[in-house]
Formats: structure tokens, sequence, C-alpha cells
């Protein structure tokens, strides 16, 4: 008889695997770099949740032009699709389950979905669910439609 895993109360919430230290490393890495080269531009929210057309989903990280923050203006759920959603993947979590995540963001409206492998020092900007591009090692990564531009070391360090 297989066994029951029982799942945190953040994979129940979130819908995903609870993250690992490679990935928090990463996504502060790229919410700080983001935020430190184009935070005049674009506003960076980790763990946001996203009101999709399919379904309700929470990038690790999401990027959109520059909100103010006003506490008389707050929201549960975005309805507006960012920009950009960044997706890392876990050691827990499968990698369909991301390329499914893809296809969603782009019908949701975002202009561009990075799919990052801490593994393979590896990401994967995508500008529709089946045009990417992949930027690994000593890479600059180029999001085009962003102008975002960031040294893959810096991201992997």
């Amino acid at each position: 008889m297989p066994s029951t895993v029982a799942l945190s109360e953040y994979e129940i919430e979130r819908g995903k695997p609870m993250p690992d230290k490679n990935h928090a490393l990463i996504q502060g890495n790229l919410n700080f770099l983001i935020r430190l080269l184009y935070g005049e531009k674009y506003t960076v929210l980790p763990e946001i949740n996203l009101d999709l057309p399919i379904r309700e989903r929470v990038p690790d990280l999401a990027i959109y032009p520059i909100i103010q923050f006003n506490p008389d203006e707050n929201e549960i759920r975005m309805k507006q699709a960012p920009l950009c959603a960044i997706e890392i993947l876990s050691a827990k979590q499968d990698l369909s389950e991301l390329m499914t995540k893809r296809a969603e963001y782009f019908t949701g409206g975002v202009l561009s979905y990075w799919l990052v492998l801490p593994a393979l020092y590896t990401i994967y900007v995508f500008h529709s669910a089946t045009e990417y591009q992949i930027f690994s090692g000593k890479d600059k990564l180029q999001d085009t439609k962003l102008g975002i531009e960031l040294q893959l070391e810096e991201v992997f360090k």
C-alpha cells in the first residue's frame, strides 16, 4: 500500500511544493537584482496570488509596472496580470507542472515567463507558450520584452 505524505499548509494554500534552500537563494537574488537595476521601472512581488482566467496561481516572483504602496488599496488576489511571471523549480517539483503554468500565465496576459532550473544554472525566457530563449552558465539573461538584462553569475550566486 503506498504511503500518504501530508501536505503542509504552505503547499495546500499555494498549490505547489515547499521551496528549498537553493530556490530561496535564487528567488532572493532575482528579487534583489531586478529591484536594484530596474526598481525605477518595475515592482517585484514575491508569492502574490494571481486571479488568472483558468485558475488562481502564485508565481515565485511577479514583475509589474511600478506599484505605489497605498494601505487603502490592497488586493488579496491581483486581478491585473503581471508583465512577467517567474517560477523556480524546487527539488520536489515536477517540471511538467511549471510548463502547465507557463500556458496559463500567457492565457492570463503576461508578456514573458521565466522558468529557472537551479541544478542546470539555466533560465528559459518565454515570450509566448512556444517561443523561448535559453540562458545558462555565464550568459547575460536578456528579456527583450521588458528590457531586462541580468548576469546569471549574480542570479546563481
